[in-house]
């Protein structure tokens, strides 16, 4: 039985001369593993076929799906968004790699999450479409929303009353104590946290400094609340670009 879903490229590797087996988040059913025959082999009739499994690539499938195998088949794939940017410039493909690793690092379950998806498929598209400050942004946003739906969302607001944020509690609090997070950065954090449109993010003018100070800040608040939190290959790379 066919099914027709869009699907977000996670991780691709070869399989054999000519295939590739390809892990994508799926909007019917989740993180789902596929085999794709003969899309390393170019012909005249058929080329390219691999740069569709590039991770970060947004596809529309039409899929065969049997809930008992963990390797499924691709029936028919297209573009169901085509980045302009992207796959070109060097910042947003930074930040669109950073998305991908964190997300298959934090995503412990593979069953259909649809809010997941289009959180992961809105911020994807939006670093390729929206200017450089809301790109620049992008990762902040997408990992307080990511933690947002994964059961962890950060509590209150900051305020006179509420100046210090608690990264092990995951709240807004009046006391200040070695560890917690004040001032700008903790602030700054409150504004992400409540956006909810992205082109408010353009409003949010931060120094290559405070971006990376407030990123490390908001991955340590990650990290108390996954038990196998490791470093990110990706960090490095968009730390370095991110300005």
């Amino acid at each position: 039985m066919t099914h027709k879903t869009k699907g977000i490229v996670l991780r691709t590797i070869n399989y054999g001369e000519t295939s590739v087996i390809t892990s994508l988040y799926t909007e019917l059913f989740g993180i789902q593993s596929y085999i794709v025959k003969g899309v390393r082999q170019s012909t005249q009739k058929k080329q390219g076929g691999q740069m569709y499994f590039q991770p970060a690539a947004v596809l529309e499938m039409e899929v065969y799906h049997n809930q008992l195998k963990n390797l499924q088949f691709i029936k028919e794939y297209r573009w169901y968004y085509l980045y302009q940017k992207v796959l070109f410039d060097v910042v947003r493909t930074a930040v669109a790699q950073f998305m991908i690793e964190l997300f298959q690092h934090v995503i412990k379950q593979p069953e259909a999450n649809p809010e997941l998806f289009y959180l992961l498929e809105g911020s994807l598209m939006q670093v390729d479409k929206a200017s450089d400050t809301i790109a620049a942004n992008l990762p902040l946003y997408f990992i307080l929303h990511l933690a947002t739906e994964l059961g962890f969302q950060l509590q209150g607001i900051y305020s006179a009353e509420t100046p210090s944020l608690d990264l092990k509690e995951g709240a807004f609090v009046t006391t200040m104590q070695a560890g917690f997070v004040s001032g700008f950065t903790a602030e700054t954090i409150s504004k992400i946290q409540h956006i909810q449109f992205y082109n408010d993010l353009e409003n949010i003018k931060l120094s290559r400094a405070e971006r990376r100070e407030i990123l490390e800040v908001l991955l340590q608040y990650i990290s108390f609340h996954l038990t196998d939190h490791h470093q990110l290959k990706s960090l490095p790379v968009l730390q370095e670009v991110l300005d």
